[in-house]
């Protein structure tokens, strides 16, 4: 079957560097690639294939304007950025990222377990920015023997898991499903939610998204804690009620957070949407909340960060590209809606 060619429009924030290497291999298709984030005025009314990363909102208005749309890339293993029913009704075929970071995500996952263990980022800003070379106030703890709890062992938490073995931990986890392999290799131990929440003296997060999950820490998730957890999220800000978070913190009932991720976090990219006339008044409280975490002295922030390895991006342009082609041969791989 003869491939057919389609006009394709790329918002890659996430990739400005590999533009040349995106055209070569979708050479025949008239490509467009824009280096910032999908804005309405930027969008091209004849495009057929629009590719955007999590940061770009695909709305009923994308949809509105573009006519010809037929098929949607998200660079991205999450999709929650694009309005999937939309996308039906208008017969618009959505194909994601499902693997492409597991290790890449697990990693940093450890690395803020390791940072905020061993108090690194404020050993590093004591001797940078105030010239101090004294580790008094600066003691931390070991991981060896401490219970860490992995919500979601899919891709990224089994790579987490793995990962932990090594440091002499007691791995506990909560999934919907759960993976013998890792019971029988890795001693985890499965438990209901709560249990996992008493226990753990590190919580990380590696659940998708949903209805289910959104704020699945919250205030009263959080009074369930055992005193002193340290609380990772490198999967969704969606996943925690930052005044929640915020309330822990303060009361101590949570000793620190590690951030890579925060609840509609495109508030901070773009504060004019909390200026706006018309923008709901929810919004400004999130991004308030968000800014009193970002400035805790208990919090390690980073901006969305965990994904962005060389070989990472690498596999995800490799994959976002064949969804193109298989799409433009009748065929449709890694479709989400």
């Amino acid at each position: 079957m003869k491939p057919k060619k389609y006009q394709c429009q790329f918002f890659l924030s996430l990739t400005p560097d590999l533009r040349k290497y995106i055209r070569s291999k979708l050479k025949g298709h008239r490509v467009s690639i824009s280096e910032e984030i999908l804005s309405l005025d930027k969008l091209h009314p004849d495009t057929e294939v629009l590719g955007t990363f999590v940061d770009s909102k695909i709305d009923k208005k994308v949809f509105e304007k573009l006519k010809k749309l037929k098929l949607i890339i998200t660079l991205s293993t999450g999709f929650d950025h694009i309005d999937l029913q939309t996308a039906k009704k208008k017969k618009v075929t959505v194909c994601n990222v499902p693997t492409y970071g597991e290790n890449t995500v697990a990693e940093y996952a450890i690395g803020m377990m390791l940072a905020l263990s061993r108090k690194f980022f404020q050993s590093v800003k004591r001797v940078k920015q105030e010239g101090i070379y004294d580790y008094h106030g600066l003691r931390g703890f070991d991981l060896a023997g401490k219970t860490i709890g992995v919500i979601g062992t899919g891709n990224i938490g089994q790579h987490v898991v793995k990962m932990l073995h090594g440091f002499d931990v007691k791995i506990i986890a909560y999934d919907v499903f759960k993976n013998q392999n890792l019971i029988d290799n890795y001693g985890v131990e499965y438990m209901p939610l709560n249990k996992l929440f008493s226990l753990s003296d590190i919580i990380t997060l590696h659940v998708p998204l949903l209805d289910s999950t959104r704020y699945m820490i919250n205030k009263k998730s959080i009074k369930k804690m055992k005193k002193g957890v340290y609380i990772i999220n490198t999967a969704r800000g969606g996943l925690i009620d930052s005044e929640a978070l915020l309330y822990g913190l303060q009361q101590g009932m949570v000793a620190g957070a590690g951030l890579d991720v925060l609840d509609d976090e495109d508030l901070l990219e773009d504060t004019l949407k909390i200026l706006c006339a018309e923008c709901n008044p929810q919004n400004t409280r999130k991004s308030l909340m968000n800014s009193l975490l970002i400035d805790h002295p208990n919090t390690i922030v980073t901006p969305h960060n965990a994904f962005n390895s060389n070989e990472a991006v690498k596999r995800i342009i490799d994959t976002s590209v064949d969804n193109v082609r298989q799409f433009a041969l009748g065929k449709v791989q890694n479709k989400v809606n």
